[in-house]
């Protein structure tokens, strides 16, 4: 991987374990590939990195029904709930095809580097 494809990755990883957002599975993925950058191990974390976000980003369309569910009021409560709904369908129509949470954006951001990532 070149080391401009390198640093601008390693700095979305380190927004992904940052952000509020992001769940505790992402965020030790992400600091194992941090850990096992240059070394013989860097590859598979590479691959588990990839994987991980893969199953964690969520689509659009799954943040709409959740944000409308009655699992999603209790989670982000009624009134957050309605606002995070309203602001997926302005998304969605904007043309976005993930939820744009900081743990999201930064998951996006990397799986669009995933080819040079998994070299």
């Amino acid at each position: 991987m070149k080391q401009t494809v390198k640093d601008y990755v390693s700095q979305k990883v380190n927004e992904l374990i940052n952000a509020h957002s992001c769940c505790a599975e992402a965020k030790e993925a992400g600091k194992t590939w941090l850990k096992a950058l240059g070394t013989a191990g860097e590859a598979e974390a590479a691959k588990h990195l990839a994987a991980e976000l893969e199953a964690d980003i969520m689509p659009i369309d799954q943040l709409l029904a959740f944000s409308a569910s009655e699992a999603g009021a209790k989670l982000f409560g009624a009134e957050t709930a309605k606002n995070v709904h309203a602001h997926a369908q302005e998304i969605k129509a904007a043309g976005a095809k993930y939820c744009d949470c900081p743990a999201c954006a930064a998951a996006a951001a990397i799986l669009e580097k995933k080819e040079e990532l998994l070299q």
